[in-house]
């Protein structure tokens, strides 16, 4: 595989670019493997990577139904944050921010992660002091973190709808760190990295069926024929329920709803920083893409879906929560929306850890966290299968915390897997 640097370019250049190799292999399946993780997308590739770098485990298989990159990895608005207080939740994304500021060079692939700042608008006083308890706990745990008055806001971003707002604009917590990435860019460099350490990458491999024995998940039938591993890892969003029912585990407290995002037409540079607000029951965000669309989303549909697909009036919810506090979009066209499956939990916080098989894995339940989770899931993920054990950051991660009464739900919304947003 050819590697990228400033050689290369110049020398494919100079050669009408026919010295490139592809960028990963499409193997046969193995008969068996030590792993096999089921799930192609930013998390399972992440998990297959660290696997093999952390842990020198390279007999693994990752099993996409679909195509690398054609699933949730490529069905999001790309923010990446670690603005968290909760213990474990602080650490576990703190990390995750830290393993996003050097992935290009890891991989040796440009996940285009741009550190632009996010600005978490509020708009009353009970807010500011909401959002400044979090700030203060993360500067207490060194992460950066400020409150910019409105003064610093308007200076900052000048074209926001700073009157006679329907939402009165105070100010904004920021974090300068924070921003967005190229989400298909990530899912091509874990492929790549992974397949360089000897990943094999199974695309169009759907799984139909499992075989089990003696506790344990024996084989697993696939698309392209049956599949052994010793050990077996769950990372495919929206549809791990149904996995976990082709299993013969029951039910999961997860469900499935989508979360829709737009892209606009392309315009001049308008906005250099992630803007986000949720008040008065609208909730927003948006960016602007190195192209110049602007890229924005809002609530998930309330109602459970599989469908990736966007309908009409989550169109006009999330217009209205833009116009909200972006007037001056009003004449921009949209050019493409979409929906993500998202696994919604009870309490709106993720599963890493084991389950009643004894050589199945779980990562699932990621909400709205799923993508700027990715580098650290793979890396937490990889260490539990390797392992048997939870890091401590994620040890009450588990399917048996709602049974103890373990709270690390953000938000404490209730255990309502919709209002998790």
């Amino acid at each position: 595989m050819t590697k990228f640097n400033a050689w290369n370019v110049i020398k494919n250049g100079l050669n009408g670019q026919s010295y490139w190799t592809r960028q990963w292999r499409d193997p046969e399946p193995k008969s068996s493997y030590d792993v096999v993780i089921i799930g192609g997308g930013l998390h399972g590739l992440a998990t297959a990577y660290y696997l093999a770098k952390n842990h020198n485990i390279k007999n693994v298989a990752v099993l996409e139904k679909g195509w690398i990159g054609g699933g949730n990895a490529g069905r999001n608005t790309t923010i990446v944050r670690s603005n968290y207080m909760m213990p474990g939740n602080h650490e576990f994304y703190e990390h995750s921010l830290k393993l996003w500021e050097n992935l290009s060079h890891e991989l040796n692939y440009n996940v285009m992660f741009s550190q632009r700042a996010h600005v978490s608008l509020f708009h009353s006083p009970g807010a500011k002091d909401s959002v400044s308890r979090i700030y203060n706990i993360m500067r207490l745990h060194g992460t950066d973190a400020e409150l910019w008055d409105l003064k610093t806001l308007k200076k900052k971003i000048p074209h926001l709808n700073y009157h006679n707002s329907r939402f009165p604009i105070l100010g904004a917590a920021v974090q300068k760190r924070a921003g967005n990435a190229r989400h298909d860019a990530v899912a091509w460099g874990y492929a790549r990295a992974a397949d360089t350490l000897g990943v094999d990458i199974l695309q169009n491999c759907e799984v139909t069926g499992f075989t089990r024995k003696n506790g344990n998940i024996e084989s697993i039938q696939t698309s392209r024929g049956i599949i052994k591993g010793k050990k077996i890892g769950f990372a495919v969003a929206g549809n791990t329920s149904v996995l976990w029912q082709m299993a013969e585990l029951g039910n999961l407290p997860i469900e499935s709803h989508k979360l829709q995002a737009f892209v606009s037409e392309a315009v001049k540079p308008l906005l250099d920083q992630v803007v986000v607000y949720g008040v008065g029951g609208a909730h927003f965000y948006i960016s602007q893409s190195d192209k110049g669309s602007m890229v924005f989303g809002g609530d998930l549909d309330w109602y459970k879906s599989y469908a990736q697909r966007g309908n009409l009036p989550m169109v006009q919810d999330v217009a209205e929560a833009a116009m909200a506090i972006f007037p001056s979009l009003g004449r921009i066209r949209l050019l493409r929306h979409w929906a993500g499956v998202m696994d919604m939990t009870m309490d709106g916080s993720f599963f890493i850890c084991k389950t009643p098989i004894s050589n199945l894995y779980l990562n699932a339940g990621w909400n709205y966290g799923g993508f700027k989770a990715s580098p650290a899931s793979g890396w937490y993920f990889a260490d539990l299968i390797a392992n048997e054990s939870p890091h401590n950051y994620v040890q009450n991660h588990n399917l048996e915390r709602f049974e103890k009464g373990i709270n690390i739900d953000e938000r404490g919304a209730g255990p309502d897997p919709k209002l998790h947003g």
